[in-house]
């Protein structure tokens, strides 16, 4: 059990104290700390920070003191923007790295400013660093063994992800649709744009993923041809979107999503770098080529359906606008 130093407040210089190696919390508000710096200047700091005590040898010889930081680092940040030289700090003794990994994160919990993704990396540390069970975490933060491990399942999300949601561009109940598509990452990020670019509600993300997974299952279930999922799939990786073959019994169709005309350049310079060299028409030609045998066969004869009377009438008019039918 660890004990405060003679259970008093020191006034200790700010360039003695070291980070904390053990904050949980990365990313600061600038804003929100500059208000902190203009509050410590007319008021000075009024909670102290939680430090502890360190013996550091000089390379002359003799020891020289430092501070490792427990608590506080944000107000240590915006006391150093302030100008302010000195804090005050209560300073502990005999407090393991588990300790002060611990008070940090409590230190935070309780603040309720720590953003998700640094609240689930500190769970992490607790973990795998420290070989806590996710039972164990939750006893010390006052949760449920679920809370930590849902928490915990957010960091198998891709960077890109992890940062907006440290930013709150999207928010901790949008990682759940998302994760639903963790075995298929390229819908898992087309997913993420659309919830960012076009604001999708929780709920309506949820319905998508659900649906996507569905098709997924559905496609399984009705075994389709092999070659046209495995040329979705070349397609996704190379627009960077979702792509959809819609075969018919002759030809289809290929729908391809997108969020903005920016992303519908992108998409057309794609595949203009494409080694695509053929003509507009060589689709169906190719199509003729292959479907005409100059022997045997030839192509179905075209379908005219018209009804008898419409047949029937003048070839004179047959081009009257007053001839065709809504």
């Amino acid at each position: 059990m660890s004990t405060l130093y003679s259970n008093s407040i020191f006034w200790i210089d700010t360039d003695k104290i070291k980070p904390n190696p053990y904050q949980p919390r990365r990313d600061f508000d600038m804003a929100r700390l500059q208000d902190l710096a203009d509050s410590i200047k007319q008021y000075g700091v009024l909670q102290p920070l939680t430090v502890s005590r360190l013996e550091i040898e000089k390379e002359g010889g003799g020891l020289m003191t430092e501070y490792e930081l427990i608590a506080g680092e944000r107000r240590l940040r915006a006391a150093i923007l302030a100008g302010v030289s000195q804090v005050p700090a209560i300073i502990r003794e005999g407090d393991t790295s588990m300790m002060k990994l611990e008070l940090a994160i409590i230190e935070n919990l309780q603040r309720e400013d720590l953003n998700v993704v640094d609240r689930a990396r500190a769970f992490f540390q607790l973990v795998n660093e420290f070989k806590f069970t996710h039972n164990e975490v939750a006893k010390k933060m006052g949760r449920s063994r679920e809370y930590v491990s849902n928490s915990l399942r957010i960091l198998s999300l891709p960077e890109e992800i992890l940062q907006a949601l440290a930013l709150g561009k999207i928010t901790e109940g949008h990682t759940r649709p998302i994760l639903m598509l963790a075995d298929h990452p390229e819908e898992q990020l087309v997913l993420f744009k659309e919830i960012l670019y076009k604001k999708i509600t929780v709920r309506e993300a949820e319905r998508l993923a659900r649906k996507i997974a569905f098709d997924r299952v559905r496609k399984k279930e009705f075994m389709p041809d092999p070659e046209i999922v495995e040329l979705e799939e070349e397609f996704q990786d190379k627009l960077g979107t979702r792509v959809h073959i819609d075969r018919k019994e002759l030809g289809g169709q290929i729908k391809i999503d997108f969020f903005s005309t920016e992303d519908l350049r992108a998409i057309l310079d794609l595949i203009n770098k494409s080694s695509i060299d053929k003509k507009p028409d060589e689709m169906m030609e190719n199509y003729i080529a292959q479907n005409t045998n100059s022997e045997t066969t030839s192509l179905s004869e075209p379908i005219d359906d018209r009804s008898k009377d419409e047949i029937e009438v003048d070839d004179t008019d047959l081009y009257n606008i007053s001839n065709f039918s809504l």
